[in-house]
């Protein structure tokens, strides 16, 4: 099916997309979308049956407006199976009804994104830039030998950010793959794509190896006015991701419920993740750029801190009182001597750990803080950031455990628990990079920044949850008072 109008349509693209998307777990604005299409781009269908469109799109309903992509499927019939994913119908001058999907839920969509991550096939522009330069292009990865071909597909429900994919090769083309559609685009690299691109080619065991992306341009918001649109009138972005897909693998944090609430020991384990950190931020920093902090630099980045202290003040004002030792904490923070700034994960917690089996530990999702700008996530941080969301991530275990109705068994001591995993996990830390307790000051630092983080989230998504970061700064603070 060629390019298919607006004009020809009834309802439109935009009426089926703006009556869907504020419904979808990646959909972030919190009132009414209004929606305004930036630029499209089309694959084809071997077969010629299925049309394929994405759509880049401004919501222009928050304060701060978003870009999101927003890939459709159009077919003839209905597709089977697919009904979860169905935007609606429409009604085309001369080809008459056409179905409309969420095209991650389609499989002749993945097969031939796929085939463009790879370089197998080209993208074409759709309507509204014609005028523009093919620039959506697949980029396979060096590290992967096999050339994947998809047999089948299915998408991932639990995501919220973006749409994870897992296909299954047809035989002898590679093992299965996940792939994920980026639904918010920004300007600039996408963090997960660098750091985990960095990652496999360096061979590290503890994450899974890069496929390849798909990276592409949209018109700039504000400049489709351009009479030339050159590439001043346009953003650079990456669109879509693929991985290896660890298939029986489950997530630290399901693991370590497990353990807690049985009394079960994880200090091999948590030593275990500890040395697997500690190897992730040295490969890092041997593969991608490092550098010593000057001290206005460090006065910036604790300034920061001072700031979500601040924000978490203005949300649970309770917090004020302790204002002063807060203070004291950046402070000395301020004071302390910083290791050398490098790529880091950036939002490590126990969900985004997978123990693998006959592998052990992978790290996942190096997108970063979702609540932090692009450029943020894409600059130098300290190592010590992802110690302590490991150690806050142990903390929420105990505290999830110890909410009501949490069942654990009989004489299990959730505290000592807490204090043995998080001990052993910087024991193996300092197994092969430095010792983090040698830095005391800047890692109480970086976990009540975390802490403070987590208040900010829980107070405006999870109310009920808020006493878990909050008795944590009582703690914290009591300790570092002691």
């Amino acid at each position: 099916m060629g390019t298919v109008h607006d004009a020809e349509l009834t309802p439109t693209k935009d009426e089926l997309v703006g009556g869907w998307i504020g419904e979808q777990r990646w959909y972030v604005g919190q009132g009414r979308p209004r929606l305004r299409q930036l630029d499209s781009w089309r694959l084809e269908d071997p077969a010629g049956e299925v049309g394929m469109e994405t759509i880049v799109y401004l919501d222009e309903s928050a304060t701060t407006p978003v870009v999101y992509q927003v890939p459709l499927s159009y077919r003839g019939s209905p597709l089977v199976g697919a009904e979860g994913a169905l935007l609606g119908e429409m009604e085309h001058s001369v080809l008459g009804r056409r179905w409309v999907y969420d095209a991650p839920h389609d499989p002749v969509y993945v097969a031939q994104l796929l085939a463009l991550l790879r370089g197998r096939v080209l993208a074409q522009h759709g309507t509204l830039s014609d005028t523009l330069e093919p620039d959506v292009v697949g980029a396979p990865h060096p590290a992967w030998r096999t050339d994947p071909r998809a047999a089948s597909s299915r998408v991932l429900t639990a995501e919220q950010s973006n749409t994870s994919v897992i296909i299954t090769p047809v035989e002898g083309t590679g093992p299965p793959v996940i792939l994920k559609i980026f639904r918010t685009l920004a300007a600039g690299e996408n963090p997960d794509i660098t750091l985990q691109g960095a990652l496999a080619a360096s061979h590290s065991p503890f994450v899974p190896a890069s496929v390849g992306h798909v990276a592409g341009a949209w018109l700039r918001p504000g400049g489709e006015g351009s009479e030339d649109a050159d590439a001043a009138a346009r953003d650079y972005g990456q669109l879509a991701f693929a991985q290896e897909f660890l298939a029986d693998a489950t997530d630290a944090w399901q693991v370590c419920l497990r353990q807690a609430a049985t009394g079960t020991p994880f200090v091999t384990r948590a030593r275990e993740l500890g040395r697997a950190t500690a190897q992730v931020h040295a490969t890092l920093a041997r593969a991608l750029t490092s550098e010593v902090p000057q001290q206005s630099e460090i006065r910036q980045r604790v300034s920061l801190m001072r700031r979500r202290a601040g924000l978490a003040m203005s949300e649970v004002p309770a917090l004020a009182a302790h204002d002063a030792r807060m203070r004291a904490v950046f402070d000395a923070a301020e004071d302390a001597s910083w290791p050398a700034l490098q790529r880091v994960h950036g939002d490590l917690h126990l969900g985004q750990v997978l123990d693998a089996p006959g592998r052990g530990w992978v790290l996942i999702d190096f997108e970063g803080e979702p609540l932090r700008p692009l450029a943020e996530r894409n600059g130098l941080d300290c190592p010590l950031r992802d110690v302590a969301g490991v150690l806050r991530s142990l903390d929420y275990v105990t505290g999830t455990l110890a909410r009501p109705g949490a069942r654990t068994d009989p004489g299990v001591d959730l505290r000592e628990w807490l204090r043995a995993a998080q001990q052993s996990f910087l024991d193996g830390y300092s197994d092969v990079g430095p010792d983090p307790r040698d830095s005391a000051a800047l890692l109480t630092a970086f976990v009540l920044d975390k802490a403070l983080y987590e208040v900010v989230y829980e107070a405006r998504h999870r109310p009920g949850w808020l006493a878990l970061p909050t008795e944590a700064i009582d703690r914290l603070l009591q300790e570092d008072r002691s």
